[in-house]
């Protein structure tokens, strides 16, 4: 990490510290931690499921804060970054830094004594996974950053699952690994268009490293496993048929819209990537819906809708 920054304009905003946690990301990752919480078996009660909730949210907010400290010079030279709090110089990195510790830790404790330990434990994992180990051990080294990395964005329902049930069983590590393998395609879409970002800071996302014709085919290769691992929970009989029917369709969507990008090439730099950013804009569809299923499934059959 390098130490140099723009001239910083003191006191920095709130807003910037609300950029800071990266907002559009966090509504993503509390929408998946709600829908693990409300698809779990069991009761709760409606603080104490406000208040996980509430602490997913603290420590992915941390997280992002602390992952934008590390890359601070790095989204300085990225267009699609160069505008965020750090690099625009609207904030110092110490500010930054102890705000996302001080969430993360914050997070942590009062999951900790307000939740169960072992809910605490996971979400701790998940911001060290994604401050640590993604954010400064495998982005800047390894194209499968992202394929490793995605592990930290597929906590949050697994978090949300075992602050019901104080235990973690198959149902919801098959949550976790709907995520964990949704995130290459999602990402790597958007790494396609951005590509030439990436390649001026020197970070080595696929498109840069192993080209655009290897990244199409490992995005359709992907998209190909999500459609039976989507179904996994139905085969568990963890969920019933409203989820399955939801879950083969969406899946089904996303692996046709995969088709054409695993089989053009761009055509230089007046190529609008539409197939690209069409299959990006509808991968974040899509595990907003699929989520939405299950809690709609398990709706359905705690109200005895469905034989």
């Amino acid at each position: 990490m390098s130490t140099s920054h723009s001239a910083v304009q003191l006191p920095a905003d709130w807003r910037d510290f609300y950029a800071l946690t990266k907002p559009r990301v966090i509504s993503l990752v509390v929408f998946t931690g709600l829908c693990g919480l409300l698809a779990a078996p069991g009761a709760i009660h409606p603080v104490i499921a406000f208040t996980a909730i509430l602490c997913i949210a603290l420590g992915a907010g941390g997280a992002a804060a602390l992952n934008q400290w590390w890359e601070a010079d790095i989204d300085a030279g990225m267009r699609r970054t160069a505008d965020r709090p750090l690099p625009a110089g609207r904030m110092d990195r110490t500010s930054a830094r102890d705000f996302g510790v001080g969430l993360s830790v914050a997070a942590v404790l009062l999951m900790g004594v307000a939740v169960n330990w072992l809910a605490a434990v996971i979400l701790a994992i998940s911001v060290i996974y994604y401050a640590v180990v993604y954010t400064i051990w495998l982005k800047p080294r390894t194209p499968q950053n992202i394929v490793i990395g995605g592990g930290a964005g597929a906590f949050p329902p697994l978090i949300g699952w075992v602050a019901v049930t104080g235990d973690i069983t198959l149902m919801p590590v098959l949550l976790f690994a709907i995520i964990f393998f949704w995130t290459p395609p999602h990402f790597w879409a958007l790494a396609l268009f951005v590509r030439s970002d990436y390649a001026k800071v020197g970070i080595p996302m696929m498109p840069v490293v192993a080209g655009e014709a290897s990244t199409r085919k490992q995005i359709f290769a992907y998209c190909l496993f999500l459609l039976p691992l989507s179904l996994a929970p139905w085969f568990i009989g963890g969920t019933g048929l409203v989820y399955a029917v939801c879950a083969g369709l969406l899946s089904l969507v996303f692996l046709l819209l995969s088709v054409p990008v695993m089989l053009r090439r761009s055509t230089g730099d007046d190529d609008k990537m539409r197939p690209e950013k069409r299959l990006f804009a509808y991968s974040v569809i899509y595990l907003f819906a699929i989520f939405a299923a299950l809690v709609a499934d398990r709706w359905i059959s705690v109200q005895g809708l469905l034989p």
